[in-house]
């Protein structure tokens, strides 16, 4: 039994990672997190998730991580900085969907990594990442007369664009094509951009509605597209593909990982 703590549970993602490690008969739920000021703060899980359990939500994250086998952590760049100081102190593996990490708290992270397992991925989902594996190798079958395209559409409330799950597709494609992918990003199109350079990944990120995530990789040469795409309409299946990296990461040696090696994707 692996005992793990969700950090931003509160939140919609975090709703759901709790459901699914309390679901899962592997894994225990021994901690759950919130920042200050949250009115879940201090409230038992059974009373707010209507979970079996009386583990009390925490604003410190602490003692909750130091208690825990794994954490897993869908939260902001900021927490999941701070977390994964806490997550290489406890040696507890650290599993994480947080998108829009910058340069430094990568960076962090790695540095991290020396003490404990940390899996972080875009997407938890098996046909997503079952995308990227397919999309790298595309990319590499295709010359450069075909266009890449990355097009995502997420609901009204996402804040970051492109999404995580586009930005591994786009290098998924950039090294199929042995190219550096910041080096060839195309995106944010406006006014008289002139002609489509060659060799060029491009995103376009939509948003609306409540649309949980929409992914695309189109491959475009003169007389042909071919598309690849995955639609996501549960959100419960990347809480419980992140509940199966936590078990993964638990056995493994410290390291940075993603979701292609918890699911043995690995060329």
């Amino acid at each position: 039994m692996i005992d793990v703590t969700v950090t931003g549970v509160s939140g919609r993602m975090g709703r759901q990672l709790a459901k699914a490690v309390e679901e899962n008969d592997r894994t225990r739920l021994v901690g759950a997190t919130v920042i200050e000021g949250d009115p879940w703060a201090g409230q038992r899980m059974r009373d707010v998730l209507d979970l079996e359990t009386d583990i009390v939500v925490e604003v410190d994250p602490l003692e909750a991580i130091a208690r825990s086998d794994a954490i897993i952590d869908f939260t902001a760049p900021q927490a999941t900085h701070d977390h994964a100081t806490l997550a290489a102190q406890a040696g507890a593996a650290h599993v994480i969907g947080t998108t829009g990490l910058e340069a430094d708290t990568l960076a962090h992270l790695s540095r991290c990594a020396v003490h404990t397992k940390i899996v972080r991925a875009g997407n938890f989902s098996l046909g997503v990442n079952l995308l990227t594996v397919l999309t790298r190798k595309v990319a590499a079958a295709l010359g450069p007369e075909f266009d890449i395209e990355i097009v995502e559409m997420h609901h009204r409330h996402k804040v970051d664009a492109p999404s995580g799950t586009a930005l591994m597709l786009g290098e998924a494609a950039a090294e199929g094509r042995g190219i550096d992918l910041a080096a060839h990003t195309e995106s944010g199109r406006h006014g008289l951009t002139g002609a489509r350079e060659e060799g060029a990944i491009g995103f376009a990120a939509l948003r609306g509605g409540a649309v949980i995530g929409e992914h695309s990789a189109i491959f475009a040469s003169t007389g042909e597209r071919i598309t690849l795409g995955h639609i996501a309409e549960d959100r419960m299946l990347f809480a419980r593909g992140a509940v199966t990296a936590a078990i993964w990461a638990h056995a493994q040696k410290p390291g940075e990982y993603d979701m292609i090696d918890v699911l043995g994707l690995r060329d």
